[in-house]
């Protein structure tokens, strides 16, 4: 931008980035021009510019949505500074240490259920995936011989779980970013998606202002059926079932009903048919629960129905993710019931009872001294007001002006979501990333959209004052947006 220059080191730096450094989803011979960071803290990350003053930039996506505590976080920051003292890494073969069982101690607290007790530690979401879908298969391997025909996954469309091969073979094989592949991946089967809620039933600005919601959360009873039509008559070719409960995360960012989470339960349940819960981007209090399963108790809780009535709805493998560490290090983790474990790790089985992976970083002790000291804020609750407070103010100062809005809902805009410390417009054309990017730094704000989507997700943190400036700064742009679709003579 204009605005921003650099000293001659920096512009160094930037020289041999766009020469030699290969960013994420981005053309090596366009690259979407990238900018230098100094230092980061709380909810702002800092640009290393010259010049009077500095360019401090209020950073509305948690980095990928994991960074939830904030940059530079005292606490976390101590408790690595403590853990390297001592070792920054052993292997996991044969030793452990005291930060990988108090990140699974805290972790199975976090999770609060009965059956799931069992945590594989891995060192990346698209290997978590990777880990649950091998403990599916060696499960149906182990159970029904190697010869089973229950070797396929079954999930919705626009799901997203990951970047590596057996990862993208469950995310949606048409309207994803990994459609290149599909001839070179396994065939699993896919059913239609549910339907887009506004909001979930169970949130907390719902239910004090139910008038505004009428008729954008109702449960569609018809977005089951063809999940139980291919559940009953194929589940004897299905290992599991994967997908992401209640919001589908890169794949559309897509909200949908617990209800359906609900029904899935009880299907997996009839059938035997293993349930596997991608809550890499989900989890950590990120929807307003703990866990996004999480909202299918609270959902019957809300609906007065006995507990001895209420469906259990419980992952038989549970995968986590991103904020695990509070953002700091590259850390996952696997966790599975009693029946998986036991099943895997019988000795007549063909591995002897060993489950057959096993990371080089596999509890890495710097990554879970940061997971122990993150899960640890996490159980004090705080995150539980944080995320409801940052969910009002988008619904009153996002949602609901826009909603009002008829200029902007009737060219650019298609439909909105709110749902804890989520928010996500969906434009009726496909972004222009470099634009966007441009618009945002300019207003001192970072937020990354893609695709049709311009979404938030940020830092549990973020002020009040903040995220009026993010929901500002989108305010804005949306209308520039608007002006520059009919400039260009592109609006639909």
């Amino acid at each position: 931008m204009s605005d921003l220059s650099f000293t001659p080191e920096v512009e160094k730096i930037l020289d041999f980035d766009r020469k030699h450094l290969w960013h994420p989803y981005t053309s090596m011979s366009n690259p979407l021009k990238v900018y230098p960071v100094k230092s980061a803290a709380g909810a702002t990350i800092t640009l290393d510019t010259k010049g009077p003053g500095e360019a401090t930039l209020v950073e509305a996506m948690s980095s990928w949505w994991c960074m939830i505590h904030g940059y530079n976080n005292p606490e976390i920051n101590g408790a690595i500074i403590e853990q390297i003292g001592r070792m920054s890494h052993v292997m996991f073969g044969g030793l452990t240490h005291k930060p990988a069982v108090g990140t699974a101690e805290k972790l199975l607290r976090l999770i609060d259920h009965e059956k799931l007790n069992y945590c594989f530690l891995a060192d990346s979401g698209s290997v978590a995936v990777e880990v649950a879908m091998k403990m599916a298969l060696q499960y149906e391997f182990t159970k029904n011989g190697d010869k089973t025909r229950k070797s396929k996954f079954l999930t919705i469309r626009n799901g997203y779980h990951g970047d590596t091969f057996g990862a993208m073979s469950v995310c949606d094989p048409v309207n994803s970013m990994h459609s290149l592949y599909s001839g070179y991946l396994p065939q699993n089967i896919f059913v239609t998606a549910p339907s887009v809620i506004d909001t979930l039933p169970t949130s907390n600005f719902l239910r004090s202002n139910p008038e505004v919601f009428e008729g954008k959360v109702d449960w569609n009873e018809r977005d089951i059926i063809e999940f139980e039509e291919i559940v009953r008559a194929r589940h004897a070719e299905i290992c599991a079932v994967i997908l992401e409960p209640i919001l589908q995360g890169a794949g559309g960012m897509r909200l949908y009903h617990p209800q359906y989470l609900i029904e899935v339960r009880k299907l997996c349940t009839k059938y035997k048919v293993p349930l596997i819960m991608d809550e890499i981007a989900t989890g950590f209090c990120r929807t307003g629960e703990m866990f996004a399963f999480h909202h299918c108790r609270k959902y019957q809780k809300m609906l007065n129905i006995q507990p001895e009535n209420h469906i259990d709805v419980y992952p038989d493998i549970l995968c986590v993710g991103k904020a695990l560490t509070g953002g700091y290090l590259t850390l996952s983790a696997v966790v599975t019931t009693a029946e998986i474990k036991d099943v895997i790790s019988r000795r007549d089985s063909v591995t002897g009872g060993c489950f057959m992976h096993g990371p080089t970083f596999m509890g890495n002790p710097l990554a879970c001294s940061a997971a122990e000291k993150s899960l640890e804020i996490l159980l004090r609750g705080e995150c539980y007001n944080q995320v409801a407070s940052i969910e009002a103010q988008l619904m009153k100062q996002m949602y609901l002006p826009l909603l009002n809005d008829l200029t902007l809902m009737s060219t650019v805009i298609k439909h909105m979501r709110v749902i804890g410390a989520v928010g996500v417009i969906e434009l009726r054309q496909v972004v222009d990333s470099a634009w966007f990017h441009e618009k945002f730094i300019s207003k001192r704000v970072y937020v990354r959209p893609f695709g049709k989507l311009l979404y938030i997700m940020p830092p549990y943190v973020i002020s009040e004052a903040e995220l009026s400036k993010v929901i500002e700064a989108i305010n804005q742009i949306l209308r520039e947006w608007k002006f520059h679709l009919e400039n260009k003579k592109l609006l639909l």
